[in-house]
């Protein structure tokens, strides 16, 4: 049977799962199994549709909660909120962009510490969250599902990690040392618009995406060779 023909009543089954474990049926030898048959199933297609995320979030936050899992990488390195594009500028002509550099440093070490905080946020999110328009997902190529969980769920989470975000920022004095150049651009004479220090949103929305990146990778990994996945539900949703 076709995944997308089962999509749409899928709404309801995904929204009542209450865990994230597979259904198991005794093998009569004291251990479990998943059930499996030909068909996709309901509830297989919810299910698969949360482990693949819930699995992309495991793999995004054991390769961005790293030392340089941010500031070593070309695609996630945190560079200055583009308002303070011309704090930094300014400061490197000024002959200080040491300071500068340390601030870029400590940014991304809060971003790097932050993400090690995500998952329970995210696997809530996934938990919780509804198909409203399950066929598209389903039946949608490469990065369906990751997509539609971003668009639907960026806000909440958003204001989930936020708190985890500060508390990374402070542990790792990246807000005073983003504070102190700062600070020094809005002292300068030649300063007519001041800039606003705050860079726990602005680090938030980076470490956010860049988590969102991680698990389309994985999402593309699982639709790619779903027959070389370790869980039975994805190799049996997405195999099909």
């Amino acid at each position: 049977m076709k995944i997308w023909a089962l999509a749409i009543p899928a709404m309801a089954l995904f929204s009542s799962c209450e865990t994230l474990q597979l259904p198991q049926t005794s093998t009569g030898t004291g251990t479990t199994t998943t059930k499996s048959s030909g068909v996709v199933t309901e509830n297989d297609a919810a299910q698969g549709i949360r482990e693949a995320l819930t699995q992309g979030i495991t793999k995004a936050v054991s390769t961005l909660n790293v030392t340089n899992g941010f500031l070593g990488s070309q695609a996630y390195k945190v560079l200055l909120p583009p308002d303070a594009v011309k704090v930094e500028n300014t400061l490197r002509t000024l002959g200080m962009g040491a300071q500068v550099d340390k601030a870029i440093t400590q940014i991304n070490r809060a971003a790097e510490d932050a993400v090690g905080q995500a998952t329970p946020i995210f696997v809530n999110a996934i938990k919780q969250m509804s198909i409203i328009d399950a066929l598209n997902i389903v039946k949608g190529g490469n990065n369906s599902v990751t997509n539609y969980f971003k668009n639907k769920t960026n806000t909440q989470l958003l204001a989930a990690f936020a708190p985890s975000i500060k508390q990374s920022l402070d542990k790792v004095n990246a807000t005073k040392y983003y504070s102190d150049i700062v600070n020094i651009y809005n002292k300068l004479p030649t300063t007519v618009q001041k800039i606003n220090p705050d860079l726990q949103n602005y680090v938030a929305g980076k470490a956010t995406d860049a988590l969102f990146d991680q698990i389309a990778k994985e999402e593309v990994a699982i639709r790619t060779d779903p027959m070389g996945q370790a869980s039975a539900i994805l190799q049996k949703v997405f195999g099909k």
